[in-house]
């Protein structure tokens, strides 16, 4: 009887050590592939950096955070306008919740608040606010007739 009880206890603590092992590797494979994506995150804004140098085209910063209501209507917009205008036009989103050192850099007092960059990366205008696609659009236009203004003088 007390070999019978023995065996149990020692099959139970066997167990309990499978799973605990397991459930640490998969912990660790877990962190593993967190860390696996940041740093592809990290590539993945290199990548697009280099792209932002080596591409001339005018863009539209959005600065502000996933949790914001008012970010969240501004993700269609952006989202649209990354599809309709690929290759005319850049469109970024910069969460300076999670990256608030990006707030400083970019001044940002309230959220969400888009920048207007021309091609060459020159500030053009700023909103601050939910903004809609066709005013968005405008904007873009704007910089594009600055830019035709600036090639006729030169």
């Amino acid at each position: 009887m007390k070999k019978n009880i023995l065996i149990i206890i020692l099959i139970v603590i066997s167990v309990a050590a499978v799973v605990i092992v397991k459930n640490k590797k998969q912990n660790a494979n877990a962190k593993f592939d967190n860390e696996a994506v940041k740093a592809n995150r990290k590539t993945v804004a290199e990548v697009n950096q280099q792209k932002m140098s080596t591409l001339p085209l005018p863009r539209v910063l959005d600065l502000g955070a996933d949790k914001c209501m008012a970010c969240k209507a501004m993700e269609p917009v952006l989202e649209k306008l990354r599809e309709e205008y690929k290759g005319k036009l850049q469109v970024d989103f910069i969460d300076v919740w999670k990256n608030p050192d990006e707030a400083k850099k970019y001044n940002i007092r309230s959220i969400p608040t888009q920048i207007f960059f021309d091609k060459n990366g020159k500030e053009i205008s700023r909103h601050i606010g939910f903004i809609s696609e066709e005013d968005i659009l405008k904007k873009f236009n704007h910089i594009r007739n600055i830019e035709t203004q600036k090639k006729r003088k030169d």
